[in-house]
């Protein structure tokens, strides 16, 4: 008989639906039953694409004999950390406060009322490398249970306060100066592998909140080393395009085969802004493909975007992406040898005895380079595909709708900005409660989960990000919606910065702010950013002083440890920098050539808005704009202090590089 988990919609859950434990979704049935029973609830956290998930689940949540011990001395819920980002984040806090560490599969233990006493990550069936068996972590802490119980309780409540993330800080006293990003950039610079990019070593995480930070605070070296580097690594799926979730090594060569919607969203995006900073073809090359995985791979039929892609394909992690020389030779005849230098494969492999494909050796010339990829992408397509974690997320949907509308508002494609328009009404249609309210997930037809405050502001950035892409205003008037519900519901007015819950939102144990990147931009770096890109384009005063909010709570940590706070960076480094709004008026065609010199280069301290100038605007930049005789023009403005229009390309090209 299947557990209750059978009547969930997220595919992590579903994989536990027919295991001997007694799963249930985290809620009032679980928490219920805690109390009614006195026992301890035993939750357990992981996502779908999680190896040692996997693994922990064929050991020990398939076994009967193991079930019957935690169905009979505990409660057990299992927890989508995907779709449950508090409670994950709760509980991976107290964890790490526990023994040092954290990860997934995240095992903790808690009273009744929600309290951790006891937790870690993987635990094996029997005894081994210093770790106790997980039968024995059940054993040991059924016993405290019985034994301890009051201990236990008191210990809790002294526990629960200080799992609130950053919601205890005050605002810095200090004031924010313009040589703190230096700062922040010579940090950086201390921990940067010069040889191969990227910043400390194994395991290597791609971080592109940080890169991108680099490369809008004009310091682009380190940034387009660590992105060629990658887009030339086995990080980089080279057959089908899209990049693994991080490096096991410190030079991008092998990677954990899981590929996850955000990566993808946030490294597209960065390659991007590197080829607008160096012209570097390979960047807009590894732009396009990933962009081009993501909508032949992970595009649902409604427009949204699916969430992950399994590490594993028949139990074995990497197989569907490897090769054996011999395999390269059968499949692809005459282009073998090119193909073979190209990818520096050798008959010993790079990973098991195969091959991860790298761009490391002589590229072919362009026909023959897509020819190889062609024939090994059709050859691969009849090897077991990896997982799919089919689930919508808002939040990692509103990644990849502020890159495809960058993209093809930069690249001038068509199609992404297709794809981003109909993943935005996806979102903002179909993810939504019955009192209009954004919800967090999606799958097999229904929306459920109230969205988070990430969810709010990714969607609030890229849907500034898709006006200022197609100067359609019906995406600025739902950015600016999404900012009003940011500011109501998820600031501090008293400690400033923002919740990561709204105040409605189902109590836990704390009400937390979560203030790193990790590995996706912490939600109060990406409200405060998006708050203030809109607070350029409407001139309100009320969106920047609650980014300044957020920002005067980390700016002093942020600058200290970059690595933890790159999106944060960016909205510090926006608010340092002249700001200039740029309003484009006049004829659809008049208007896309000044819009072209604008995007033809990275100006991350720009606003951009644009239409034909007449009538009635909900774009407050736009207001009192018109053609000059006739013509398109463009206003170039600081803090909506405009100087005089111009109408020709090289007039725009002088004023913005000034």
């Amino acid at each position: 008989m299947p557990n209750a988990l059978a009547r969930e919609t997220s595919p992590y859950l579903l994989q536990h639906k027919d295991n001997p434990v007694d799963w249930l979704p985290w809620g009032d049935a679980a928490l219920h039953r805690a109390r009614d029973l006195d026992r301890p609830l035993l939750v357990s956290i992981g996502y779908s694409s999680c190896h040692w998930c996997h693994v922990m689940e064929r050991e020990s949540f398939e076994d009967s004999e193991t079930a019957a011990l935690m169905n009979e001395r505990f409660v057990c819920v299992k927890v989508d950390r995907e779709e449950r980002p508090d409670i994950d984040a709760l509980y991976m806090e107290a964890v790490q406060a526990m023994t040092g560490q954290g990860g997934w599969p995240l095992n903790v233990f808690l009273t009744p009322e929600q309290a951790p006493f006891y937790g870690g990550t993987y635990f094996p069936p029997a005894p081994r490398f210093g770790m106790p068996s997980w039968r024995q972590v059940l054993g040991a802490v059924a016993d405290a249970w019985d034994t301890q119980r009051d201990e236990i309780r008191a210990q809790g409540q002294k526990v629960a306060p200080r799992l609130g993330g950053g919601a205890l800080l005050t605002a810095s006293v200090e004031p924010l100066e313009d040589t703190a990003l230096d700062e922040a950039v010579a940090t950086l610079r201390r921990s940067y592998d010069s040889v191969h990019g990227g910043f400390g070593g194994a395991p290597k995480f791609p971080q592109a909140p940080v890169l991108e930070f680099l490369l809008a605070h004009g310091e682009p070296p380190m940034a387009l080393q660590t992105l060629r580097s990658m887009a030339g690594g086995g990080i980089f799926d080279q057959i089908g395009g899209g990049f693994s979730r991080y490096s096991v090594d410190a030079q991008w060569r092998v990677p954990h085969f899981e590929k996850m919607l955000y990566d993808n969203a946030l490294l597209a995006r960065a390659c991007l802004h590197g080829f607008q900073a160096s012209g570097d073809e390979i960047l807009r090359r590894t732009c396009e493909e990933t962009l081009d995985w993501a909508l032949h791979e992970m595009r649902a039929p409604e427009g949204g975007f699916y969430s992950a892609l399994d590490a594993d394909s028949e139990g074995v992690e990497g197989k569907f992406y490897v090769w054996t020389l011999d395999e390269l030779r059968e499949t692809l005849g005459d282009d073998a040898d090119a193909a073979i230098a190209w990818f520096a494969a050798t008959e010993r492999g790079n990973f098991e005895g195969a091959n991860i494909l790298e761009s490391r050796g002589p590229e072919p010339a362009a026909e023959q380079r897509e020819r190889i990829r062609a024939t090994l992408l059709a050859a691969r397509e009849h090897r077991v595909r990896p997982g799919l974690d089919d689930k919508r997320l808002a939040a990692w949907n509103a990644l990849m709708i502020a890159a495809l509308a960058d993209a093809g508002a930069v690249l001038q494609r068509d199609d992404y900005l297709d794809a981003a328009r109909e993943a935005a009404a996806f979102v903002l249609d179909r993810m939504r409660g019955p009192d209009g309210r954004l919800l967090r997930t999606f799958n097999a037809g229904v929306a459920r989960l109230a969205a988070y405050l990430e969810d709010h502001a990714f969607l609030l950035e890229a849907l500034l990000m898709l006006y200022e892409a197609t100067f359609e205003e019906r995406w600025f008037t739902a950015a600016r919606d999404l900012a009003d519900t940011i500011v109501a519901r998820f600031a501090d007015a008293d400690r400033g910065g923002f919740f990561s819950t709204a105040d409605d939102h189902e109590q836990l144990i704390a009400r937390r702010k979560d203030l790193e990147d990790s590995p996706i931009p912490a939600g109060g770096s990406s409200a405060a950013l998006g708050l203030l890109r809109l607070a350029s384009l409407t001139g309100e005063r009320r969106y920047e002083d609650a980014a300044a909010g957020q920002i005067a709570l980390l700016h002093e940590v942020a600058v200290r440890h970059p690595t933890a706070f790159g999106h944060l960076l960016q909205a510090i480094d926006l608010q340092l920098a002249p700001r200039r709004e740029v309003a484009l008026v006049g004829d659809p065609d008049g208007v896309a050539a000044l819009a072209a010199v604008v995007r033809e280069t990275r100006r991350a301290h720009l606003v951009l808005a644009g239409g034909p100038g007449e009538g009635r605007t909900a774009v407050p930049l736009m207001e009192q704009r018109a053609p000059v005789d006739g013509r398109a023009a463009a206003y170039v403005c600081e803090r909506f202090a405009c100087r005089r229009p111009v109408t020709e390309a090289d007039e725009l090209r002088a004023l913005l590089d000034a």
